[in-house]
């Protein structure tokens, strides 16, 4: 039997960071949902199917298959049986992940593929609806979260080690908008499972954060 951590969280919670520190020290596979999403883009490209081709993009969704795997320690995607790690952090890829992600048999069809990668291997996988929706029977789900302020905070000094100008309170703006849209959205919204863990990070480091999850996990 497989083992399942469902993070689910606000933007800027850092929740990938917490995601794949986890599944390293557990020794889980870290399932990088918008690589998954970026790999059916280029499925897509792959076929001249353009972004502005809603019907398109469902129909053809269907035949993809998608998984990731580790050699070596490191991520490796599979679209249909071949590695194409390489080719998805192009501009093209990005802009078209970007597109055909709010499509809902696109969605159906990654949701369908990561529940079957969670049967055959020990997942964390993070999100805004995984506990609710797409592993609603994971062994341990988190609601980790952060005040806005905070969020903010860490995103600016982000951009601001690399030397982009930016502004505080509209990071902050931009951060409460996305929060509302994720939470108001039709389909699978944010929202805290009934049986997850409410994980305050704003006064919390990295390590005090994983540890509180690998705690929950033993």
């Amino acid at each position: 039997m497989t083992y399942q951590i469902a993070i689910d969280g606000p933007a800027g919670a850092g929740k990938s960071t917490i995601a794949k520190a986890v599944a390293k020290k557990m020794g889980y596979i870290y399932v990088d949902t918008g690589a998954m999403y970026r790999a059916m883009a280029l499925y897509l490209l792959r076929r001249g199917i353009s972004a502005a081709e809603p019907e398109k993009i469902s129909a053809a969704s269907h035949d993809a298959d998608i998984t990731i795997v580790y050699k070596e320690g490191l991520q490796q995607v599979l679209l249909n049986g071949e590695n194409v790690t390489g080719l998805l952090r192009t501009e093209e890829v990005g802009n078209m992940a970007s597109a055909s992600s709010v499509n809902k048999d696109v969605r159906l069809k990654l949701v369908e593929l990561q529940r079957a990668l969670a049967e055959r291997e020990n997942v964390v996988m993070d999100g805004r609806d995984i506990g609710t929706y797409v592993l609603p029977k994971a062994n341990v789900k988190v609601y980790l979260t952060a005040s806005s302020a905070c969020r903010a905070k860490r995103r600016y000094d982000e951009l601001a080690a690399k030397g982009e100008a930016c502004d505080l309170a509209a990071i902050e703006a931009d951060i409460i908008e996305r929060d509302k849209r994720d939470m108001e959205r039709e389909f699978a919204p944010l929202r805290q499972a009934e049986d997850a863990v409410y994980v305050d990070s704003s006064d919390m480091t990295i390590d005090q954060v994983i540890q509180t999850i690998t705690d929950l996990i033993h």
